[in-house]
C-alpha cells in the first residue's frame, strides 16, 4: 500500500505482477533505474561445466524470482522449460527438459547464503550472498542481467500526471545515473547495483 500512496524503485516488472495480482493495488511501472546482479555461487565447483550430474541447486522460493533464476539456467543450456509458459515467471513444475537430472530445492532469498555449503550451486542475487558475507570469489556465473528484470520507478497509478511525481520521473531518467551506476566504487553498489542494458 506505502508503493501505491508514495513511489519504489525496487520492483522489477515480475515482481511488481505478482503484488498487484495478490492486492489488487493500481500501480504503473514507469523508468527503469537499475538492475539488480544476479547469478550462481558454489562452495563446491569453479564454474558452471563442472557441476555433476544429480547436483541439489537452490532456486528462489517466490515466484517471480524462480522464473528469473529457471530461464538463467535455460539461457546457458542446462534446462529447458515448457515453451507454452513465460519463461521468466517459469516455475519447478514448468521445466520440460533436465538432462543433468539436477535436484532442485527452493530457499528463501535471504537464506540462501547459509545453506550455501551443503548444496552444490545456489541462485540468487548478488547482494543477498553479500549480506550473508559470502566472498564474491564463490560467484561461478554472473551473466549481464537483462532488461527484463530492471528494477523501475513504480507510482500508484492515480498520481502519475501530478506535477512532482512527473519531476520525479524526469530525475530518475537522468543518465547520471546509469553512469555512477558504470564508475561507483561504494562497495555497496559496484557490482550489485548495476546500469540498465539494452537488451
Amino acid at each position: 500500500r506505502c508503493v501505491y500512496e508514495a513511489d519504489t524503485i525496487y520492483q522489477h516488472q515480475w515482481w511488481l505482477k505478482q503484488v498487484v495480482d495478490a492486492n489488487g493495488f493500481a500501480l504503473s511501472t514507469t523508468v527503469p533505474v537499475f538492475q539488480w546482479a544476479f547469478g550462481i555461487y558454489s562452495d563446491r565447483y569453479k564454474s558452471v561445466q563442472d557441476l555433476p550430474v544429480g547436483a541439489t541447486l537452490v532456486v528462489p522460493d517466490d515466484g517471480a524470482n524462480q522464473g528469473q533464476a529457471l530461464w538463467l539456467l535455460q539461457r546457458i543450456g542446462l534446462i529447458s522449460l515448457d515453451p507454452a509458459v513465460e519463461p521468466r515467471t517459469a516455475k519447478l513444475k514448468n521445466i520440460v527438459g533436465n538432462p543433468h537430472k539436477f535436484n532442485f530445492k527452493e530457499l528463501d532469498l535471504l537464506t540462501m547464503p547459509r545453506a550455501l555449503n551443503s548444496v552444490d550451486a545456489a541462485i540468487g542475487y548478488v547482494s543477498q550472498f553479500d549480506a550473508g558475507k559470502v566472498p564474491r570469489e564463490k560467484g561461478i556465473l554472473f551473466p549481464p542481467a537483462p532488461k527484463t528484470f530492471a528494477s523501475q520507478l513504480v507510482i500508484g497509478t492515480p498520481y502519475l500526471s501530478q506535477e512532482n511525481i512527473v519531476k520525479l520521473k524526469q530525475a530518475f531518467s537522468d543518465p547520471r545515473i546509469q553512469t555512477w551506476l558504470k564508475t561507483t566504487d561504494d562497495p555497496l553498489v559496484k557490482d550489485v547495483l548495476v546500469p540498465v542494458s539494452a537488451n
